[in-house]
């Protein structure tokens, strides 16, 4: 399987103040990154585009282009790694094309096994009816 990337000179970055663990330093410092790709001018092969498109639809807004944020660090670099990372790791899955399920058939004795348990399970059923019993 071809690995696929993301140019990075397709991407822009926006930088935004992060919330969560850092103290006083989550005030003053944007560590968040925001990664902005418009898919649709990509360089990339078009039936993964789509496939991607099609994978991760929520990632994508109105201007058609994909949007993925990361903050899990306090570090603004490990957050850039961290959404080039994603996105890379979103194109793979695109690129993994599922096998098609081919339609088989059960084999005649399989068939023929079920439909016995099937009349068995029946009779055992109904002997426990009421009508079989009998009051003397």
């Amino acid at each position: 399987m071809k690995l696929y990337e993301v140019p990075l000179s397709e991407c822009h970055f926006d930088y935004a103040r992060s919330s969560g663990a850092g103290g006083q330093n989550v005030n003053k410092v944007n560590s968040k990154v925001i990664l902005r790709w418009s898919y649709k001018k990509s360089k990339l092969p078009q039936w993964l585009l789509k496939r991607f498109a099609d994978l991760h639809s929520s990632w994508i807004n109105k201007e058609s282009e994909v949007v993925v944020s990361s903050q899990r660090f306090r570090e603004q670099g490990r957050n850039f790694a961290d959404c080039v990372s994603k996105l890379n790791h979103g194109l793979q899955k695109a690129a993994i094309i599922p096998k098609t399920r081919v339609a088989t058939k059960p084999r005649a004795s399989a068939v023929k096994e079920r439909l016995k348990e099937k009349s068995h399970r029946s009779t055992i059923k109904q002997g426990r009816s009421k009508k079989n019993y009998h009051e003397d």
